[in-house]
């Protein structure tokens, strides 16, 4: 599989540029704080797929997308913050939250792809 072929990943790559361009606009304090974490978190979850994919054991595979899925959860911790600390709007919040839930769907359907079958 070509990573460009390779949906989910499509999936998490969008979502870490919807959070970095959130991200820019904030002040440094918010930035420095919540906002690098909140940018590392998301843009693992695309690299950990990509580093799954590149691996020759399907065992590391499955390994690096929990990793992937790990990240979306810190991912979703890092948005519901910058959510109760008014730092994004209600309506982006909503659109990330259902682009995370529905990335975390694609992840789990794909795990179980991987392994001998």
């Amino acid at each position: 599989m070509k990573l460009e072929d390779f949906k989910v990943y499509n999936l998490a790559m969008e979502l870490g540029e919807l959070v970095y361009s959130e991200v820019k606009k904030w002040d440094y304090f918010d930035k420095d704080t919540v906002g690098k974490q909140f940018v590392k978190a998301c843009d693992s979850i695309a690299a950990n797929l990509s580093e799954g994919l590149g691996r020759y054991h399907y065992k590391e595979r499955k390994n690096f997308s929990y990793y992937s899925r790990g990240s979306l959860f810190e991912t979703k911790t890092w948005l519901t913050k910058a959510k109760n600390r008014k730092l994004i709007a209600e309506d982006v919040f909503c659109d990330l939250i259902n682009k995370i839930e529905t990335t975390g769907i694609k992840i789990n359907n794909y795990i179980k792809t991987i392994g001998p079958q």
